[in-house]
């Protein structure tokens, strides 16, 4: 098992391709030529895909924390470009929706007429009415997007300043398991130094001691 700091990252990344590729082919290739009931199963088939890869891209944004500053940049240029991608396949599922939504409110009226007036007042009323309330949760949609976008930058930037601090405790744990190792050190240094000077002492004291035996066991044979 690849145990690399980028391995989980690649991973994901590599299942976010994948899914991207299908979602591709359901909107740009041949699945753009349905119609109907295929179509929108097709298209809601895609919602779920972009779920999916919005996942992957949280998933790589979490892996990337874990990887060497030295490599990170190229890595964060590769989730930049991922959310472009999906952004873009956003935006273009939300159009299909949009021209099923009309193509079903146009067949509803039987299909559009061939006279000068193809609708009459009260249909072309309606049909205004639906296109503007198609547009506007078209844009609220978007905004929700928005704010959901700003709002898991957000997470990233918190989640990468937690890292930031954590490396940081982590660096201090590391000094002062140093400074103690020190102390350490120099504590059994300073006890020895005390030991032999304690030693020392009693040699002395032992050496004089002799000498004053002797210098009294001289004295004595003089005098005796």
């Amino acid at each position: 098992m690849d145990s690399s700091p980028t391995s989980l990252f690649d991973s994901y990344e590599q299942d976010f391709q994948q899914i991207l590729q299908s979602i591709r082919d359901k909107l740009e290739g041949d699945g753009s030529d349905q119609r109907g009931e295929q179509k929108k199963a097709a298209l809601r088939r895609v919602e779920m895909e972009l779920d999916e890869a919005d996942e992957m891209v949280s998933q790589m944004e979490i892996e990337i924390q874990g990887i060497p500053q030295s490599i990170r940049p190229q890595y964060q240029s590769r989730i930049r470009t991922s959310k472009a991608d999906l952004a873009r396949y956003k935006k273009l599922s939300r159009e299909m929706h949009a021209q099923v939504s009309r193509a079903d409110l146009f067949s509803s009226r039987g299909g559009p007429a061939t006279s000068d007036e193809p609708y009459g007042s009260s249909d072309r009323a309606r049909l205004l009415a639906g296109t503007t309330v198609l547009e506007d949760g078209t844009r609220r949609l978007q905004e929700s997007q928005r704010i959901a976008l700003e709002t898991e930058e957000h997470g990233a930037d918190i989640l990468r300043s937690l890292v930031g601090q954590r490396e940081q405790i982590e660096n201090a744990r590391n000094t002062l398991q140093t400074a103690d190792s020190s102390i350490d050190r120099a504590s059994g240094t300073l006890k020895k130094m005390i030991r032999r000077m304690y030693q020392q002492r009693v040699v002395t004291a032992i050496i004089i001691l002799v000498l004053v035996l002797l210098i009294g066991i001289i004295i004595w044979e003089k005098l005796r």
